[in-house]
Parts: C-alpha cells; structure tokens; sequence
C-alpha cells in the first residue's frame, strides 16, 4: 500500500487526476471503476477541464460506478445516475453505452446484481478502481461486517451512513435504506485501486485504515492484501 500524503483536498484532487490521466493514455481500452460523494467532484472536474483542453478523451473509456441506491429512478436528483451525469458524463465525450450504474429503480435487485457483476467480467475487469473512504471504514456500500468473499449485492445500509449521505437530501428520512454495490471481492480484483480521503471527519477512519488490523468490521482494511492500491490523504 502506498500512502501519499498532500497538504489539502486541492492537491489530493490533482494527485488522483494525474494517476488517471497517465492511465487513460497508456491504455488502448481502459476500464474505470468510479465513486461518488463529496470526495470525487474536484476530479471530475478536472477531467472535464482536462477533456475540454483536448487533452485527453474517454471516447475509448469504459467505467463501472460503484454503487446505487435501491428505489431511485435514475433521474432522481439524489440517484447516482444523476450525480455522475451531473458531474461528469455530460461534460466528455464517453459514449453513453460505455457507462455503467447499477439500476437501482428495479424489482429484482438480486437480479441486478448478477446482471452488474457479469458486465464487470465481461469487461476483463476494471484497470483502475476509484474509492472514498467512510466514517465507518465502508467502501462502495460494503458496511461493517461485509465478508471480504462478497461480489455485488444488496446491502442494507447503516444507520450511521444513512446519517452522512443525509446532507444530499432534504430528510435523514429520505435517505434510502438499501443499496447495490459492487462487493469486496470485485473491488479488490481490480488490477489498481486508487483510495481518495479528506477532511477532519474521516481523520479516525484513516488512522484505523493505516493502523488497524485486517478485519471485516472495517471492510477498507483489506486493502492491504492488494498488490496495488494507492491511498491519497488531503
């Protein structure tokens, strides 16, 4: 595990950006795999400015999102869908079907699942996995307890991260209580991981992720298992 410490949540932002540059240009085909939140809009942005310059394309880019809420529609505001169309797709020139989200506004969601990890594989897997990091060590949606052998699935979502995802809604009680999301094991059989983490509140989580033993009482320790992860700290 590489750890790079910057000076702020600026510097992490062009730190990550340079990584995925390099590898949007040293890849015929590449395969990203892509977060949400707060943590990621500085590079999206980036991207964009860096894509407008013509300086790079994802004309010849696939990438996987994460994670969705269950029982939002894609155009919700607060679905994933929105968020990265919002931030980032409408802004390049990524052919729209060489972006994936689960779908979250489904009556099958077991179904989804299956459906979102065969297209991972059928890709050959992703090249370079973004990551946020919880309060509570969760990365994509595997809360706490998540066992490390999981691949997509739904997940029920904790109270304490219902709790951090309420300042995108107007009520902690809209916040969904269920999520797909890629599993521990889909994420960790991306050939590089790239972990973004920022600001006071994620201090303990990081401390815990640096420090801590492996456990999947906080799924981001297994982390360290992998031969190739770059943890970034603004």
């Amino acid at each position: 595990m590489k750890i790079v410490r910057v000076n702020n949540y600026e510097d992490m932002s062009f730190y990550a950006y340079d990584l995925i540059k390099i590898k949007l240009l040293e890849l015929d085909q590449p395969v990203l795999g892509l977060a949400t939140g707060s943590t990621p809009k500085r590079l999206y942005e980036l991207l964009e400015e860096a894509y407008q310059r013509r300086e790079i394309s994802f004309s010849n880019v696939t990438t996987f999102n994460l994670d969705e809420y269950i029982g939002l529609s894609p155009d919700d505001q607060n679905s994933y869908h929105q968020y990265m169309y919002e931030h980032l797709f409408k802004h390049i020139d990524i052919p729209e079907n060489q972006f994936h989200i689960p779908h979250g506004h489904t009556n099958n969601p077991q179904k989804e699942c299956e459906r979102y990890e065969q297209l991972i594989q059928k890709n050959d897997g992703i090249d370079m996995q973004l990551l946020g990091l919880g309060e509570n060590g969760h990365i994509g949606f595997n809360e706490p307890g998540t066992a490390f052998t999981t691949r997509t699935h739904v997940v029920d979502l904790k109270p304490s991260t219902r709790k951090a995802n309420s300042r995108f809604f107007k009520h902690e009680d809209d916040v969904p209580t269920q999520a797909i999301t890629m599993g521990i094991e889909t994420i960790m059989e991306s050939k590089e991981i790239l972990l973004l983490a920022s600001g006071e509140k994620k201090k303990d989580a990081i401390e815990r992720l640096l420090n801590g033993e492996i456990t999947e009482d906080f799924p981001a320790s297994v982390l360290h298992k992998h031969q190739n992860v770059t943890v970034v700290i603004g």
